[in-house]
């Protein structure tokens, strides 16, 4: 009887085997066979701790960027992220004139570059591999322009009144948790080298779990709709705008596009270049 339900349990996994085999992979009809650009997105703590996000790193836990000891660091990182030999890089501000502007004064030995991840990993690389410019595709969100411009003059009162709001962080149970979370990475980026920060950080629990913390408790879960509302139109926003600048910028097939951004927004834009036919994602820990 057992030799009998073991080779009906193996002929019906058999039989879903092959019907699966026989259905057509999307790209069949999305991509027909042609090549499209790679595109590897590097989640990154801010080197030059700016503060203007919600968690703030302890100062006896702040990485600097300038001791030998990271600058050497820094080169392993360079050497591994190398390995996707991109040929444009994309950059989390609006305008990079000013990135490029400080490379060049610190190649000619006026300037210190910038401690920014944005220099020191962006402009490095661009260096390295002879690029002649590097993209800022950073972007504002609807919710703002909606509610702080001019262009909207009659604004909406329940949209002011979420824009008035912060809707990420909070003292919930949930959020106790997220600090304790956000604090053992500054620990850990404190007490490892760079790439193996980077590897933690960029790995695909850790990325989800990061964007988890825009939608379990906090203000998210504030009353009627105005949590989801404000996420959609703030956080969610930006980072859709900011796969359309990447998306909008002349590529060819054969283009490695190199997107550095804060590691909160590569949750989202992992999400985005997994779905789109018209990208080939590269997973950082996969190179």
């Amino acid at each position: 009887m057992k030799s009998i339900l073991i080779s009906i349990l193996i002929s019906f996994i058999s039989s879903q085997l092959f019907s699966q085999s026989d259905f057509k992979d999307p790209d069949e009809f999305l991509r027909k066979g042609e090549q499209v650009p790679k595109v590897l997105l590097v989640g990154s703590f801010h080197f030059n701790y700016p503060g203007l996000d919600v968690h703030k790193a302890a100062e006896d836990q702040k990485v600097n960027i300038y001791s030998e000891k990271r600058q050497k660091e820094l080169q392993e990182l360079l050497d591994y992220i190398s390995k996707f030999k991109p040929t444009k890089i994309m950059i989390e501000t609006y305008n990079s004139s000013k990135f490029i502007k400080n490379w060049k004064a610190y190649k000619s030995g006026k300037a210190e570059l910038y401690a920014s991840e944005r220099s020191q990993i962006g402009m490095r690389l661009a260096d390295r591999f002879g690029l002649d410019t590097i993209y800022g595709v950073d972007s504002g969100d609807l919710l703002y322009k909606t509610t702080r411009t001019k262009e909207f003059s009659n604004t909406n009162s329940y949209l002011d009144s979420i824009a008035n709001r912060h809707y990420f962080g909070g003292d919930d149970e949930m959020m106790k948790r997220y600090k304790n979370f956000y604090a053992y990475k500054d620990t850990l980026a404190f007490q490892n080298s760079l790439l193996e920060t980077f590897k933690y950080m960029n790995s695909d629990k850790v990325l989800d779990r990061a964007f988890g913390a825009y939608i379990s408790g906090g203000q998210f879960t504030s009353e009627e709709m105005e949590g989801p509302d404000a996420l959609s139109m703030l956080w969610m926003n930006r980072n859709l705008r900011i796969f359309r600048k990447v998306q909008r910028i002349e590529h060819t097939p054969d283009d490695r596009i190199l997107v550095i951004f804060g590691a909160a927004h590569v949750a989202i834009l992992n999400w985005l270049y997994e779905c789109t036919p018209e990208f080939d994602l590269v997973k950082f820990n996969e190179l």
